[in-house]
């Protein structure tokens, strides 16, 4: 549905020593209509004159890469940290980001669009090839695609066939196992059905209790079927299912180091998602729909202080639908070429957010705070825990019109696109509390003598509505040639804006305090909303390639200005929520440059390099001026670097030796504003030895090498700060089967 896999037909039949980064500047005319038939999504003009990089399922398996959370740094500025549990999925390109809501990265799994980015990571098996955009993909892909996009394919029952079958065991008790069968069962329609399951007892201990924190059990399923009735006509149907049941969010301490706190951590997800396409080939246009449904079920148990101590809790269970339509026809005709259609979306969330304050929270936070201002009448909480509830329901919808056209003159391509989007978000809400406390009068001898009794009964509701509208212009200007073509592109991406239902909490705990005689440190109306994130986007990049296709580089220069950048902080104080604010505006520039060699038929290198520049131009949180700051969590530089050998001199029966070493590195990632915290570079190897017959492999493998400890995360809560450490040193080996 969205702006998917350009070259699947190509990157079918290509080898994995050639599949990161395509530098073919000439598509054959011949391939064109195959992939449009497809119902694959691309760019008006006969190749993508931007960023972009390609990864074969062959190398996928070799990097061990099995959902799109696993796939940092494998691209240049592209930065996926892994922390929290599976629903934190953020993700930073060329110094724009996200931690919470609104991605700025889209994610296509066969033609699916993933609207939510707490659902980017689950396992997927079989995967046929990857396809990582870098820099605003907006007038194909409109909303939160910003920074790129993700696409992902799977295997096809129509090249695809018989019995595959894979199983690993590694470090901390972590198996995995998938299974999947194709079969054609006739020329015009073919099926396939795929499972996977993966259990790990975790790296982490919780000092608490010497339990283990990151834990987990998940598994899915894929359903896919193909049915070509005709060589223009093509139906693809994929049915996909996954649950996930995990501990997680094991951040440790700062000031101890030692992760401990006292109450449960965990999150489970059930996901289900089907999609179709539809693709009609005409004579000279061929027209693609691509309709989806989604449905999200999680449910989040977090210890909100990390402490051993009983502050507060958040569970937060959500059920979410989703649905989407995109409608595109796209031709050719001499030397223009056109695409354009309309795309439409709706998503229904209902919340429920309850925050539990206990002993040590209402101590601490309540009633010290309370009676600080009037010591002669303190107070006194009736219960020891109490519940600040929150029921929410969010509504979004909207309709998108784009077009783009492409112009051939001689060598050089013009393209130009447009796309308009009208969205429209609502939020319904229902914050209770039902509580109460006692206030007392200090005698003279110091003895207490009960003044009065409150209780405090919270019982508020409304909504609240936006609309966005949005123009997204493209214009492109590139040179084509087989061994060199340079290109310009400008573009204009936007994140939507959206709702912090994860302060009202905060809300609901300042009307408190208010009934108490304090002033609320917050309003509904300072809080709830932010605004979109709009960027504008200038890149001048070139795909160079040998004529035989031994050597290939890509290189790009990029600026990005962008305004409104949306931020995740904590607010002052001891409060228990984050809050997305819009932070003004910051601007990020930087290079990318990755190289691709085949130096013999069995030895191939890779290499990449990526470095991004993002300050703030205008941010003032009302204490501090960060001009000039550096944008947090943004690591500045990413490297990664991959050699694969074959030794089929070493061979023996059939069997071939491989062996594949891989690094792969980020930094510095300040870790806030002020830039005061920061995570130096740092890099990991990771080996894989293995061997290979025609019907099967194994390979054993080693992530993290050399043990390398660098962290992931930093945040604070109610004063403390907090991190999340790298996954130690892990070994394994991994059996997969293929019967024809």
């Amino acid at each position: 549905m969205k702006h998917l896999l350009t070259m699947a037909v190509a990157l079918a039949s290509a080898t994995a020593l050639n599949a990161t980064e395509s530098t073919d500047s000439v598509r054959p005319a011949h391939m064109l209509r195959a992939v449009e038939v497809l119902g694959i999504k691309n760019s008006a003009g006969s190749e993508q004159a931007e960023a972009i990089t390609r990864i074969s399922g062959a190398q996928a398996k070799t990097l061990q890469v099995e959902s799109a959370h696993q796939l940092g740094e494998i691209a240049p500025n592209f930065h996926m940290p892994s922390y929290g549990s599976r629903m934190t999925s953020s993700i930073y390109v060329r110094g724009i980001g996200a931690r919470m809501d609104q991605p700025v990265v889209g994610l296509t799994i066969d033609n699916v669009p993933v609207l939510n980015k707490d659902a980017y990571d689950f396992d997927l098996a079989d995967i046929e090839s990857i396809e990582i955009l870098r820099g605003a993909q907006a007038v194909l892909n409109g909303r939160n695609s910003m920074g790129g996009q993700i696409n992902i394919r799977t295997l096809s029952p129509m090249t695809a066939t018989g019995m595959r079958a894979g199983i690993s065991y590694g470090s901390g008790n972590t198996v995995s196992a998938n299974a999947a069968y194709y079969h054609k069962l006739n020329p015009q329609l073919a099926m396939s059905l795929s499972g996977q399951f993966r259990h790990t007892d975790g790296f982490f201990r919780n000092a608490y209790d010497n339990s283990r924190l990151d834990h987990e059990n998940s598994g899915g399923a894929r359903w896919k079927t193909v049915w070509r009735p005709s060589p223009r006509l093509s139906f693809t149907n994929t049915a996909s299912f996954a649950t996930t049941r995990q501990g997680g969010y094991p951040y440790a301490s700062m000031e101890t180091g030692e992760i401990a706190f006292n109450d449960t951590c965990s999150y489970s997800r059930t996901m289900f998602a089907d999609g179709l396409t539809v693709a009609w080939a005409g004579k000279r246009v061929v027209v693609t729909s691509v309709t989806t449904a989604q449905y999200l079920s999680d449910d989040m148990n977090l210890d909100q202080d990390f402490l051993p101590l009983d502050y507060f809790t958040l569970r937060q269970k959500r059920n979410e639908w989703t649905f989407t339509e995109d409608l595109y026809t796209r031709g050719r005709r001499g030397s223009y070429g056109w695409l354009g259609g309309v795309f439409a979306f709706y998503k229904d969330t209902g919340m429920d957010a309850p925050v539990t304050f206990k002993d040590a929270g209402i101590s601490r936070l309540i009633e010290h705070n309370r009676n600080e201002v009037n010591p002669d009448y303190p107070i006194r909480w009736d219960d020891r825990r109490f519940t600040l509830g929150s029921d929410f329901t969010l509504r979004a919808g909207g309709v998108a019109v784009y077009h783009q056209s492409s112009y051939e003159i001689g060598r050089w391509r013009l393209e130009a696109g447009l796309r308009l989007d009208i969205e429209r978000s609502s939020l319904s809400y229902f914050s209770h509390c039902s509580t109460g406390y006692t206030t007392y009068h200090v005698l003279p001898d110091g003895s207490k003598e009960v003044f009065s009794h409150s209780p405090v009964n919270i019982a508020d509701g409304g909504s609240i509505a936006k609309t966005f509208v949005e123009f997204l212009p493209q214009f492109t200007v590139v040179w084509q040639h087989e061994a060199f073509s340079p290109y310009f592109n400008f573009s204009k991406g936007y994140k939507a804006g959206g709702f912090n239902t994860q302060m009202f909490s905060d809300v609901l705990q300042g009307k408190i305090m208010s009934e108490m005689g304090i002033a609320a440190p917050y309003s509904l109306e300072q809080i709830v909303a932010y605004e979109p994130e709009r960027s504008f986007n200038y890149e001048l990049g070139f795909h160079s390639t040998t004529a035989g296709g031994e050597l290939g580089i890509d290189g790009v220069l990029f600026y990005i200005d962008c305004r409104n950048q949306q931020m995740t902080t904590f607010p002052a104080g001891t409060v228990t929520g984050r809050v997305m604010t819009n932070a003004g505006r910051t601007r990020s520039f930087g290079a990318e440059l990755s190289l691709r060699w085949n130096a013999t038929e069995d030895l191939s290198f890779q290499a990449s390099y990526g470095y991004a520049n993002a300050t703030f131009r205008k941010y003032n949180d009302g204490r501090y001026d960060y001009r000039g700051k550096r944008v947090p969590y943004s690591p500045s530089n990413t490297i990664f670097a991959m050699a694969d050998w074959r030794i089929p001199r070493l061979g023996f029966l059939g069997i071939v030796p491989e062996i594949s070493a891989d690094v792969r590195g980020a930094g510095d990632i300040y870790w806030n504003e002020a830039n005061t915290l920061k995570q130096n570079l740092y890099a990991t190897a990771n080996l894989t030895v293995g061997f290979r017959a025609e019907e099967w492999n194994v390979k054993l493998w080693c992530k993290n090498l050399f043990n390398t400890s660098y962290d992931t995360f930093y945040f604070m809560s109610i004063g403390n700060s907090f991190v999340q450490r790298s996954q130690p040193r892990t070994f394994g080996v991994t059996f997969n089967m293929s019967l024809r």
